[in-house]
């Protein structure tokens, strides 16, 4: 399944810098406002050492781990919700995106000049957060122009429960209040607020952009938006994007996990922000395991094993049968697919089995 996560910030907070270290494609990074002015697009892997190990046993012809799409979009300025700086194409570009990656700068260097003249995180959080949701209130008071009269004098239901929908956001919009910040209580209202797109429901996780010696424990920056975010349903990840540059530019997988040591670092702050994103949107993978590839395959947590096939092929959930399915911790114990199925260690799932994280499918389907 696709998807695609794109980076925002203010000018100069190490967006693209971020956005190379986790990207074939190289955005130009520089110390001056909108650098990045066309959003740059890469595709990123999503690390997962199961592949390997699965790899050793079988030696397939190739591996291929899942993969999602990166926006590295231009940074915004106060009045973009009015289309000042880049504002209208920077709005479009984040309307494209599954999630939000939310880079704010938290560390200290004179050399690199700031748009609003010092360091301050949570201020710089709170200028996009106004933005968008300038943005959000624009398009929910025309939406409410279109449908209130068919909602107080219609027999229109669907048109009522949007209105209530509408009003809701209006009410936490007009409070400073993101979008995503609004729940509901039937799948009615959660259909109808899927249905309007609205920029501040997206799922954000904000990256601390720190300095070199923050990496591992972070700083008073950090600590500052980790109180500013607490009663967000958001996430937050501390990296050195300066760090995960120089990271990249070393070759060999024993050098850099040598240099994570020395800073105190089990694994690359990319690795924990892809796995992140994951996370947020709910996402966990599944895995085809043959002589041909060892594959991973992306699914929504919750989905059944007819949803799964079909993120291979629509035609596999069509005509789907049954699933063979081996636990991956069974695979690597018994080393191959044949011992699995002579351990008795291989179940056979029907229509409602519910596709766990890890789990090695086989499916079978007649169309």
């Amino acid at each position: 399944m696709a998807l695609k996560a794109g980076i925002v910030g203010l000018p100069n907070v190490g967006k693209s810098t971020l956005f190379n270290c986790l990207s074939s494609a190289k955005a130009q990074a520089a110390n001056f406002p909108f650098c990045t002015i066309d959003a740059q697009l890469g595709q990123i892997s999503v690390p997962d050492e199961r592949l390997t190990k699965l790899a050793e046993l079988i030696n397939p012809d190739r591996i291929v781990p899942a993969t999602c799409e990166i926006v590295d979009i231009a940074g915004l300025v106060k009045g973009a919700s009015k289309g000042e700086g880049l504002g209208n194409q920077f709005l479009g570009n984040i309307r494209e995106t599954d999630a939000i990656i939310h880079v704010l700068r938290c560390f200290d260097n004179d050399n690199i000049v700031h748009v609003d003249g010092s360091v301050d995180p949570v201020r710089d959080k709170e200028i996009i957060d106004t933005e968008l949701q300038l943005k959000d209130l624009e398009t929910v008071e025309n939406r409410i122009k279109r449908v209130e009269k068919i909602a107080k004098v219609g027999g229109d239901k669907q048109a009522k429960i949007e209105y209530e929908v509408l009003l809701k956001y209006q009410e936490a919009l007009l409070k400073g209040k993101s979008a995503r910040t609004v729940s509901f209580d039937t799948e009615e209202e959660m259909a109808a607020a899927k249905n309007l797109f609205l920029l501040t429901t997206k799922p954000v996780l904000y990256v601390c952009n720190v300095d070199d010696k923050s990496a591992a424990n972070g700083n008073k920056y950090v600590e500052a938006v980790r109180e500013a975010i607490k009663d967000e349903n958001a996430e937050l990840l501390t990296i050195s994007a300066q760090t995960e540059a120089d990271i990249s530019e070393l070759e060999s997988y024993e050098e850099k996990q040598m240099f994570l040591e020395d800073i105190g670092l089990k694994e690359s702050g990319c690795d924990r922000l892809i796995k992140a994103i994951y996370h947020l949107l709910n996402l966990q993978t599944y895995i085809t395991a043959g002589k041909m590839e060892v594959r991973a395959w992306t699914f929504r947590r919750g989905w059944k094993a007819p949803q799964c096939a079909g993120v291979i092929h629509t035609d596999f959930e069509k005509g789907f049968i049954r699933a063979e399915v081996i636990k991956y911790e069974d695979y690597i114990k018994y080393g191959s697919e044949t011992a699995v199925r002579e351990a008795g260690k291989m179940s056979v799932e029907g229509k409602d089995y519910v596709v766990q994280d890890g789990d090695i499918m086989h499916f079978r389907f007649n169309v």
